[in-house]
């Protein structure tokens, strides 16, 4: 099986409701992002993917995060949780892919295909969240 991983950043603020604590008010982070893909086929060219599409569509939907406050995107149900954000930024570089033409859902359990992994989301260097297909 092979996998490529690309990683990009963004700053952002939030507040978690429902959260008895300090992380109840407002405050932000610099979020640090990685995108897995993986396949066990390599291209014509030796690749699995060309980074270049990855890299790119982490980086639109990273962009359209930085620096907003996060429990305004409704997606987030004013929980905006680092697990949210995972499957957030997971289902926006799916459907920017898509849009390009490349398809990285996972299509069986073959892993023949490329398809989007899991994407982490570092609110610290040693606090981390994930959400992954398998």
């Amino acid at each position: 099986m092979y996998e490529v991983r690309v990683e990009a950043d963004f700053a952002a603020a939030h507040f978690l409701r429902d959260y008895n604590g300090k992380c109840e008010n407002l405050h932000g982070h610099n979020y640090k992002v990685l995108a897995h893909v993986r396949g066990k086929n390599l291209n014509e060219g030796g690749m699995l993917l060309d980074f270049t599409y990855l890299k790119g569509s982490l980086r639109k939907i990273c962009k359209e995060l930085d620096h907003t406050n996060l429990n305004d995107n409704p997606f987030f149900e004013q929980n905006p949780s680092a697990e949210r954000i995972c499957r957030y930024i997971f289902e926006g570089i799916i459907a920017d892919c898509k849009a390009q033409g490349l398809n990285l859902e996972k299509q069986d359990e073959s892993g023949e295909k490329a398809y989007l992994w899991k994407v982490d989301v570092f609110e610290t260097d040693t606090s981390r969240a994930r959400y992954c297909v398998d």
